[in-house]
């Protein structure tokens, strides 16, 4: 098939469509695909993503939380459609806390988990390998995990993504939290 401004017009009339349902009380749950990011823009969507464009709609101040997801891996990220230049600069100790507090009410109340276990990766290759290979596990992602335990976030990690995701030590965990 191929991409085409008609495709792009179609795409966002049916998201509008599903917020106007969402505002309107007719539906509870909204579950998206992935969209053209460049057909879809125009004077009515510029967004780098329907995540943004559905936070700036529905949001009233709230803040969004991307979860990818299938059986009962549940991925959220701390940050969304942006480089990957930029991803050391957006994550910061207040934004890995905040995600976590999300996350953590969305598997309450969402998924019915009584106390979530949530798996919290690294940044770094090998976790930064004590500093060698990064800095930011140990100056800000580990911080940010304590915090959020001592407010009563069962959090844990960080975890190299490799060796998390290649020794099933996912399947120990309600959700996993993604830097990027």
């Amino acid at each position: 098939s191929k991409s085409t401004p008609q495709g792009g017009e179609a795409a966002y009339l049916a998201l509008e469509a599903a917020v106007a349902d969402m505002e309107k009380g007719l539906i509870d749950v909204l579950v998206t695909a992935p969209i053209n990011k460049n057909n879809i823009q125009s004077e009515s969507f510029s967004f780098p993503g329907h995540t943004e464009y559905l936070e700036s709609r529905l949001g009233k101040g709230a803040r969004s939380l991307m979860i990818l997801m299938c059986d009962n891996l549940r991925v959220a990220l701390v940050t969304g459609h942006i480089p990957l230049s930029e991803v050391p600069k957006q994550v910061t100790k207040g934004k890995i806390l905040e995600k976590l507090q999300i996350f953590n009410t969305c598997l309450k109340q969402d998924f019915q988990i009584v106390k979530p276990r949530i798996a919290v990766l690294s940044m770094n290759p090998h976790a930064g390998d004590g500093g060698l290979l990064g800095i930011e596990e140990n100056d800000t992602i580990i911080p940010a995990l304590k915090e959020a335990e001592a407010a009563g976030i069962l959090c844990f990690g960080p975890y190299a993504s490799d060796g998390f995701f290649g020794s099933d030590h996912y399947k120990k965990f309600d959700g996993v939290l993604a830097m990027y």
